[in-house]
């Protein structure tokens, strides 16, 4: 059986220049005109273009430069093809396979964003196996032959799976409730319980389009519990072309990873003696939190929040009002006993801001009562799930909630909507995707009030002017929802801003204040996260920049390095002053020039003050910047007053 997730890949990318030519081609994105929804399908999706040229140094101008041939790139939700493609190639894998392996166990095997994939039970595979399949595979694509759906009734099935003694395909068949059971042929050799869609025949498929990619392991149902099974990754295209298109975006990425660049640029670690998913932010990565972390908060005070700080424990019977025992205990560590009473480490922000709302009676000349903490969660995750700092167990949320009155849901919602625009364009997202989510089914809360939710947050981004999906019946049960997505130089998609309207928790807490009346009525609340965490958003920015952070946020903004260490004092002098400045500044000395300045490029330092026995006579530094190449020769307060300047405005020097 398949499913599919939507590929959220769209807008443009443009490398920022560097100083140093690169080997690496460099991807321009070209927006596709119009965004295609497809609701069945959990999300929308848009056609992107790549089209690839040499980069080539910022310091010289372009000669001679060959054109840029554009590839339009598909994705799933936009080409009926492609799902078709990669979904068959699924199947095809599935029986080279068996032919190469015949004792292999077949389970699932669905397209995905990329391509397709197929976990099956055997023996490990080697990338020698890997070449092995794909040549297999190719001989049965050039066979031509036909893809034929049958139904059959569920008896038939188990009689045909119970022939081939295919336990997990017995397992599959008891979860499908649809009658009659349908099934996929290959010409008259392989079959597989499926929905479809399918192409026609094998030959459909370009096996020059083709290529599997990896092996990992994967448990059975993602159950830990139950068989380790043998995942074979693979992707697939309509044409070489895009293949190929598709390859050199993924070596982009490859050199954009967050956890490659974190260690290079020495930024953070996971330390294997303190345990997997808790991150050490090193000096250099704790000085961007912190101008992250103060970003945010002066922001946020100018928006009318209070900040806040509460514990990380608590008494484990707050968790069972709020519910976070009954719905959500798989993700929480276990609990302690302190005293004779048990306690837990938190999942969550929310039932401390309820405890502080509480803490006196309210009014509604009191609200709306904002309140925001950057409050560090724990949450227990298998350790194969985890993933550098965009899946960890201990992380930090900017987190806040608003208490306010039905009728000022909508300038809640807006004002959020401005303060998010506000924090992530500073930062050099400004592209976003933007989804409001409905009442689902099951749900708490009465149908006006539902109603009066759904429209304010309708209302609010309409007078943002922003466009937006609307995911019918995608809301939590306790109130309708706003996710953001914001889109990175790749024009990957994160999902970082969350904006969630919850008539839970106030009813659970039995939360209230006065009206005009002097009668006690329940308050609107709002949880929202304009990051979503830090350490994730600090793995967003990192492969955003690829490490190449800009001026005003870079942990080391000019490194002083001396032509001989005739010049040390000088430098150190020149060091002191630009620290005493506020920029952040170090010395490096030991090395020729030349090494010196490679190991700056290598740590992407953004400027170099470059010191010889001239500058020391005039009392200059000669500059060279990563972004704009020789800046000439300065004297040392005015480069320190351009530097100044630059990071007022958030600009390259």
């Amino acid at each position: 059986m398949a499913s599919s997730r939507s590929l959220l890949l769209s807008s443009s990318f443009l490398t920022k220049p560097s100083s140093i030519t690169s080997s690496l081609r460099r991807f321009v994105y070209l927006p596709s005109p119009t965004p295609r929804f497809y609701p069945k399908r959990h999300g929308f999706s848009t056609v992107f273009s790549v089209a690839t040229e040499p980069a080539t140094s910022s310091t010289s101008p372009k000669k001679n430069s060959e054109p840029a041939t554009v590839v339009p790139l598909p994705s799933n939700d936009s080409s009926d093809k492609l799902l078709k493609i990669r979904h068959t190639c699924a199947h095809v894998m599935a029986m080279a396979v068996q032919k190469l392996f015949p004792d292999a166990k077949v389970t699932i095997g669905p397209w995905i964003d990329n391509g397709f994939y197929y976990d099956f039970d055997m023996e490990p595979l080697t990338d020698k196996d890997l070449k092995r399949i794909k040549k297999e595979m190719d001989r049965i694509i050039s066979r031509n032959l036909p893809l034929l759906r049958e139904e059959v009734s569920r008896e038939e099935a188990q009689r045909r799976i119970m022939a081939i003694n295919e336990p997990y395909k017995m397992e599959i068949l008891q979860s499908i409730k649809e009658e009659p059971i349908t099934v996929y042929h290959i010409g008259n050799e392989w079959w597989d319980l499926c929905a479809g869609p399918h192409v026609e025949t094998t030959g459909k498929i370009n096996k020059k389009a083709v290529e599997l990619e990896s092996v990992a392991g994967a448990y059975w149902r993602g159950d830990e519990k139950r068989q380790m099974l043998q995942r074979i990754y693979g992707t697939a295209w309509e044409s070489e072309e895009q293949l190929k298109a598709y390859l050199h975006f993924k070596e982009e990425a490859k050199r954009r990873d967050h956890r490659r660049i974190g260690q290079d640029l020495d930024l953070f670690s996971i330390q294997d003696e303190a345990g997997g998913g808790l991150v050490f932010w090193h000096p250099k990565g704790a000085i961007v939190r912190n101008i992250i972390e103060e970003s945010w908060k002066k922001m946020h005070v100018e928006h009318g929040y209070d900040l806040i700080y509460t514990p990380h424990v608590a008494k484990a019977d707050l968790w069972k009002i709020s519910g976070h025992l009954d719905f959500y205990r798989e993700n929480m560590y276990d609990q302690m006993e302190i005293e004779d009473e048990l306690y837990q480490l938190r999942p969550m922000n929310c039932p401390y801001h309820i405890l502080l709302y509480q803490r006196k009676r309210q009014s509604y000349r009191d609200l709306p009562i904002r309140v925001a903490e950057l409050g560090t969660v724990y949450r227990y995750e298998l350790s194969g799930s985890l993933h550098g700092l965009f899946r960890v167990r201990g992380f930090t949320q900017d987190d806040a909630h608003i208490f306010c009155l039905e009728d000022q849901i909508k300038d809640e919602i807006r004002g959020v909507l401005d303060l998010t625009e506000e924090i992530l364009s500073r930062f050099g997202f400004d592209k976003y995707e933007v989804n409001l989510s409905t009442r689902p089914e099951k749900s708490v809360g009465s149908d006006d009030i539902w109603e009066k939710a759904t429209c304010a947050l309708k209302d609010a981004l309409d007078d943002k002017g922003w466009s937006y999906e609307v995911d019918e019946g995608g809301g939590a049960f306790y109130g309708p929802k706003i996710d953001l997505k914001i889109e990175d130089a790749l024009g990957r998609k994160w999902q970082c801003s969350t904006i969630q309207v919850d008539f839970n928790l106030p009813q659970r807490f039995d939360i209230t204040y006065v009206d005009t009346n002097s009668d006690k009525k329940r308050p609107i609340m709002i949880h929202r996260a304009v990051l979503g965490s830090l350490e994730r958003f600090f793995g967003v920015l990192i492969e955003h920049y690829a490490g190449d952070f800009p001026l005003w946020l870079s942990p080391v903004q000019v490194r002083v390095l001396p032509v001989t260490d005739n010049q040390l004092e000088f430098c150190k002098e020149v060091s002191k002053k630009l620290k005493a400045c506020g920029v952040r500044a170090e010395l490096c000395h030991g090395e020729r020039l030349p090494k010196l300045i490679r190991n700056a490029e290598t740590q992407k330092i953004p400027l170099m003050a470059v010191v010889g026995p001239k500058e020391v006579e005039t009392g200059t530094v000669t500059v060279r910047s990563r972004f704009g190449g020789e800046l000439g020769t300065i004297p040392v307060d005015e480069f320190i007053n351009k530097i100044n300047i630059a990071v007022e405005t958030r600009t390259a020097l």
